[in-house]
């Protein structure tokens, strides 16, 4: 004899796998922030997540961790640290005007990707 299970039962749970989408913003681009309470302000990209798309930016979303000291000659306390945003909360900024932009990819002759700012028309080089 089987044994009765319910259906949502032998559905399986947990997290759905995550695609990883290509973002428009590299380690090392200057951002401004378009959305959200740090609206306005410009950062420099310390990381970016692509799994999870989101990106790190240098004092934009600060957070307060509480540590806990893990060895005899370490303090603990409450330490300050940014904390990611979602990469389609911030826009590149334009190196010729300087003011936010979209971003244009187009192929080279070499057959790399390079970005290209849509309201100048220049290329934005990728800080690797």
């Amino acid at each position: 004899m089987r044994i009765l299970v319910h259906r949502k039962a032998r559905r399986k749970l947990g997290p759905k796998p995550i695609e990883r989408g290509k973002l428009h913003i590299t380690k090392g681009d200057m951002v401004q922030v378009i959305s959200g309470a740090n609206s306005g302000k410009r950062a420099r990209v310390i990381r970016v997540h692509p799994k999870t798309g989101r990106v790190t930016l240098e004092g934009v979303n600060i957070v307060k961790r509480h540590l806990k000291a893990t060895g005899p000659n370490q303090q603990s306390g409450i330490v300050e640290r940014p904390a990611p945003i979602h990469h389609s909360n911030v826009m590149l900024i334009d190196p010729k005007t300087g003011e936010p932009t979209r971003i244009r990819r187009q192929k080279d002759k070499d057959g790399t990707i390079e970005r290209i700012a849509v309201k100048s028309g220049q290329a934005i080089a990728r800080n690797r």
